[in-house]
């Protein structure tokens, strides 16, 4: 079989790692064979191993990706409003929506690898990548509390966004309920509104 152009084998692996990235927060890390990683990205298997050390290697990269994307998505989201309430707003309307319950493929990273991670070991790289990711996130979050004081600002955003994750995550636990529903529009009043 003939080698691919670096150029090709470049497009190859962005396809996987943005394929593993959704796949990820889609069905969990354990949930995923390289087999599957593969197919989703249209590629064969065979590959695999020439665009990556091993399979933990891509979720490290793929958590770092979604971390990204969200806080990217967040930002946007903040900058395109005129105060900090409705900055607010703009970030945990949709985070709390049947959107983002419906489709954790493309939703918060924190809710979808939440679960792995409490089997993770504490020194592994990818539960630090995790750690990061969060961190990174309560910094975007936290000016939005407008408070005056850094430190308060950060105390408010740990519990709003421990509210957001839990919410999300009841939520799409209980999907196809009313109860799913229920929890998404409590959340949502209470930080909208307090």
């Amino acid at each position: 079989m003939p080698r691919v152009s670096r150029k090709q084998a470049e497009l190859n692996r962005e396809i996987v790692v943005e394929a593993a990235t959704r796949l990820f927060r889609e069905r969990g890390l354990h949930g995923i064979s390289v087999v599957d990683l593969m197919g989703a990205a249209g590629l064969t298997h065979g590959g695999f191993y020439g665009q990556f050390e091993s399979r933990e290697a891509l979720a490290q990269e793929a958590f770092g990706r979604a971390f990204k994307e969200s806080g990217e998505r967040w930002i946007e989201r903040m900058n395109a409003q005129e105060d900090k309430k409705a900055a607010r707003q703009a970030v945990i309307e949709p985070y709390l929506s049947t959107t983002s319950r419906d489709n954790p493929g493309e939703s918060c990273p924190v809710a979808a690898f939440v679960g792995d991670m409490c089997h993770e070991a504490t020194d592994s790289s990818l539960r630090q990548t995790f750690v990061r990711g969060v961190d990174a996130l309560l910094d975007t979050f936290a000016p939005l509390m407008d408070s005056g004081d850094p430190e308060r600002d950060r105390q408010q955003a740990l519990v709003q966004y421990a509210l957001m994750v839990g919410a999300l995550t009841l939520a799409r636990a209980t999907r196809g309920d009313e109860l799913s529903d229920e929890i998404l529009q409590a959340a949502q009043s209470f930080l909208t509104t307090s």
